[in-house]
């Protein structure tokens, strides 16, 4: 699933009048390199939510029929859920047993999803966290078997603990990850919330792993001026 109904406040005046997924890098739209990223790891059934400028998407989405893969548009006009909230939506679409991928739309890397998705089955983990040691204001927090024990904001100091730890590692999250099925057991009745409340709840019983990938390429493409960082970046990624 790709995370794409959010307002892109960061990226104005360029989400003025379009969707944060179809701001271009280097003349391609991010939800174009986030679906050429996945059918070049073999996923052919991608599940897309829609908020901001909706229809721009499903217009945009329907043009990309020539890459072989199936679209399903998850339509959240009525209401921006959050990612976790966007994903209890979107529930019914992870039919089986199987793990599935999600990832933001405005996050470009070199990670290898194969490798991420094969680390998640061998360790038996609920959720498979991509992580870094980057600087950001808000920190995922691991002991030192890599194991989800809390959260911090390096601002406000505020923090949650699923475990409280003394030497917590803080670790940047790197928006894409891997869940299994039985996350679905740990959803709030809310309507609206964060992957993150969900895993910090989570954590509390079950398994949700780091996943480092200092020594790939990543970035947020987030604001304007990571534009042109990320055009430079593309032929890395074997889009450019």
């Amino acid at each position: 699933m790709i995370f794409a109904a959010g307002l892109g406040t960061r990226l104005r005046p360029l989400t003025n009048d379009k969707p944060k997924a179809l701001v271009e890098v280097a003349g391609m739209p991010l939800l174009e390199i986030a679906l050429r990223r996945l059918k070049w790891f073999g996923i052919d059934e991608v599940m897309v939510n829609v908020h901001h400028f909706a229809g721009q998407v499903e217009q945009f989405l329907e043009g990309m029929e020539g890459l072989g893969m199936k679209i399903t548009i998850s339509n959240e006009r009525a209401q921006l859920l959050n990612t976790g909230g966007g994903l209890k939506k979107a529930r019914w679409f992870f039919k089986g047993k199987e793990p599935f991928l999600l990832q933001n739309v405005d996050v470009l890397s070199s990670l290898d999803l194969k490798a991420l998705y094969e680390s998640h089955r061998r360790s038996g983990a609920l959720a498979t966290l991509a992580v870094r040691d980057r600087d950001t204001s808000r920190y995922l927090l691991f002991d030192e078997d890599w194991q989800l024990v809390g959260w911090r904001n390096r601002h406000s100091g505020a923090e949650r603990w699923s475990r409280p730890q003394q030497n917590a590692r803080p670790l940047a999250f790197s928006g894409i990850q891997i869940l299994s099925p039985a996350i679905f057991d740990y959803f709030p009745e809310a309507a609206v919330f964060s992957t993150i409340d969900l895993y910090l709840e989570a954590a509390k019983k079950e398994l949700i792993l780091a996943y480092p990938h200092d020594k790939d390429l990543w970035l947020d493409v987030g604001k304007p001026p990571a534009l042109e960082r990320a055009a430079d970046l593309l032929p890395q990624l074997g889009l450019g």
